[in-house]
């Protein structure tokens, strides 16, 4: 694993021409991100109308802890690994952490695939999943949501592209855009392309992978057209290598905006504490001290929501 993610680096630092320092200090949306300052934890109080509001006999995954799914592979900067390859860091982490504290556990955090999440959830593996999750019609059949940040979509192309704006179905008729399978985005782009077909316009080719490095070469070498993905990933990126650029912007619930949120089991009793830990972080300020210093306070909510509308509502 460790080699794993030392050649990850590698390549994007191969791929950007920047050096290992360079990527621990990078402007995002107009923050300055320094990874070295944020190794250390924003914790917050415990909160204790959030504590009464756990369901009677609550049993954790993992006794006095508070077990969460989050993204196995470096996607700064949501997650990211320390410069130990073990330590865990990121926006989601560090939301992890403060429902956590809010509740009197300690934080146990999982990486965990996009494909073994939604088991890990319903079957109790996990307490919970804080993995850029949206709220969508579907996954509400089968899970609860308390929502903590806007979901905002990006397009991003390298910087020589001739490509000016995708904002639209006709847009991307003929394109190759990475995707990842099984995500809202997925479902926007399979949408447009669908009314694409219907007027007689190219399909769009999906290039899937779930790789960083694997969808960088694949942009920087031509193989693919565009990147369609979390905005916050996609800026990230842009900011730290110089050689992508955002054409577009979709709201995650196309057409309609959309949340990313604490996804918990359906009916668990967990959605309402968790609810009132983000509602009091956004309170006492420890949630905008999170995103800020992941240089996401662009996409930051005034309150978090129990099942909101969301895709395909």
């Amino acid at each position: 694993m460790q080699k794993t993610h030392t050649f990850i680096a590698l390549l994007l630092l191969a791929a950007s021409g920047s050096s290992l320092a360079d990527t621990t200090n990078v402007a995002v949306n107009g923050q300055r991100v320094s990874l070295e300052a944020n190794k250390t934890p924003v914790n917050t109080e415990k909160n204790p109308q959030a504590v009464s509001a756990l369901p009677a006999g609550f049993r954790p995954a993992v006794p006095g802890s508070f077990t969460v799914a989050v993204a196995a592979l470096n996607s700064p900067p949501l997650t990211v690994f320390s410069d130990d390859n073990k330590t865990l860091l990121g926006s989601e982490v560090d939301i992890a952490r403060l429902v956590a504290d809010s509740l009197g556990l300690k934080l146990n955090v999982v990486p965990t695939s996009w494909e073994d999440w939604p088991l890990g959830v319903a079957s109790g593996k996990y307490d919970a999943a804080i993995t850029n999750i949206t709220v969508t019609k579907e996954r509400k059949e089968k899970f609860d949501f308390a929502t903590y940040r806007k979901d905002s979509l990006g397009f991003y192309v390298k910087t020589s592209s001739p490509i000016k704006s995708l904002s639209k179905a006709e847009d991307i008729a003929g394109l190759r855009i990475i995707v990842g399978s099984g995500t809202n985005q997925e479902a926007i782009l399979l949408a447009w392309d669908k009314e694409n077909q219907a007027k007689g316009l190219k399909p769009f080719t999906p290039v899937y992978s779930k790789d960083d490095a694997a969808q960088t070469l694949a942009l920087q070498s031509g193989r693919a057209d565009a990147y369609f993905g979390p905005n916050v990933i996609g800026a990230w990126k842009a900011a730290l290598t110089g050689k992508t650029r955002l054409v577009g912007s979709v709201d995650g619930g196309w057409p309609k905006a959309a949340h990313i949120a604490v996804t918990l089991k359906k009916g668990s009793g967990l959605v309402d504490p968790v609810n009132i830990a983000l509602n009091g972080v956004m309170k006492n300020g420890d949630y905008q001290k999170v995103l800020n210093r992941w240089g996401e306070g662009v996409e930051a909510i005034d309150h978090s929501e129990i099942n909101p509308p969301g895709l395909g509502d």
